[in-house]
C-alpha cells in the first residue's frame, strides 16, 4: 500500500517526453514517490536509458502522434509492467514563426503532436483506469495556452486545447474515480528555450535573462518545481483537484485559467 512517504508505490506511471527537462524531473520524482514508471520518448536512445537507470523504470519508446504506436504500447505496459495508473501528458513538439509564413504541414504537426497525441494516449489508458475504478491524468499545457504568445499560434493554440480538454474530462471522469487536471508552466530552464533563443536571435543565455526580467519572481522555473506540481496532482490522497489548471510561473500570469 502507499505509504506516506511513497504515495505512488506500487502504482504504473507513464510520462511521455521523459528524457529531458520537465519529463526527466517527473520521471524522477515519481520514481521516489514509490512509482514504477514508464519512461517515453520518440526513440529507444541513450537519454532515455540514462532516465531508465535513473528511475529503476521502463523503456516506452513511441512516437505519440502515431495512434496505432501509442495503443500498441499501453498494451505492452499493460502485459509486462501492469495497467498505467498514472499517466502524464508532458511531451511537445514547438517551432515559431510568423503565422503568415507559417508552413500548414508544420503547424498542424505541432498541434497533432500536442494535442491530438494526447487523445491518443487517454483513450488508451481509460479503459484500464475505469475497470480499476482509479486513475490521475496530469496534462502538462503552458503559460502559452493561458494568453497566447506571438509567433507561437500553433504551440499556444495546442496547449489551449490541452487546458481545455482537462476541464472537460475533470467533469466528465471524475465520477469514475480518474481525475484529470494540468499544470501550466511558465518559462521554465529546460532544452526547448533553445526554439525561444534562435527565433529571437539571442543566445540561450541571453534569453533566459530576457524573460526573467517579467517574472515577478526575477528567475525562469525549474524542472522540479514542475514535477512538485504534478506529484501532488497524481497522489492518490489528492482528489479534490479536479479539472483544474496550476500556473506554475513565478507570478507572471495570475488570470484565471
Amino acid at each position: 500500500m502507499a505509504g506516506s512517504q511513497r504515495p505512488l508505490e506500487d502504482r504504473v506511471a507513464l510520462v511521455t517526453g521523459a528524457c529531458q527537462g520537465i519529463g526527466r524531473a517527473i520521471a524522477e520524482r515519481f520514481a521516489r514517490d514509490g512509482a514504477t514508471v514508464a519512461v517515453n520518448g520518440i526513440e529507444h536512445d541513450a537519454r532515455m536509458d540514462a532516465v531508465v537507470a535513473a528511475t529503476g523504470g521502463v523503456a516506452a519508446p513511441a512516437d505519440v502522434s502515431d495512434r496505432d504506436a501509442v495503443f500498441a504500447l499501453v498494451d505492452d505496459l499493460a502485459r509486462n509492467v501492469g495497467s498505467v495508473d498514472v499517466l502524464v501528458v508532458n511531451h511537445a513538439y514547438m517551432t515559431m514563426g510568423a503565422l503568415v509564413d507559417h508552413d500548414p504541414d508544420d503547424w498542424w504537426r505541432v498541434v497533432d503532436t500536442n494535442l491530438g497525441g494526447a487523445f491518443h494516449l487517454i483513450q488508451a489508458v481509460l479503459p484500464g483506469m475505469l475497470r480499476a475504478g482509479f486513475g490521475r491524468i496530469v496534462v502538462v499545457s503552458s503559460e502559452w495556452g493561458v494568453i497566447g504568445w506571438p509567433q507561437a499560434t500553433a504551440y499556444a493554440a495546442s496547449k489551449a486545447g490541452l487546458i481545455s480538454l482537462t476541464k472537460t474530462l475533470g467533469r466528465e471522469l471524475a465520477p469514475r474515480g480518474v481525475i484529470v487536471n494540468a499544470v501550466a508552466p511558465g518559462v521554465i530552464d529546460t532544452p526547448q528555450l533553445e526554439v525561444d533563443a534562435q527565433a529571437a536571435g539571442v543566445t540561450r543565455e541571453q534569453i533566459v535573462v530576457e524573460y526573467a526580467q517579467d517574472i515577478p519572481m526575477r528567475r525562469v522555473g525549474q524542472p522540479d518545481e514542475i514535477a512538485a506540481a504534478a506529484a501532488l496532482l497524481s497522489d492518490p490522497r489528492t482528489s479534490a483537484f479536479v479539472g483544474q489548471v496550476l500556473q506554475v510561473n513565478g507570478g507572471s500570469t495570475r488570470s484565471r485559467a
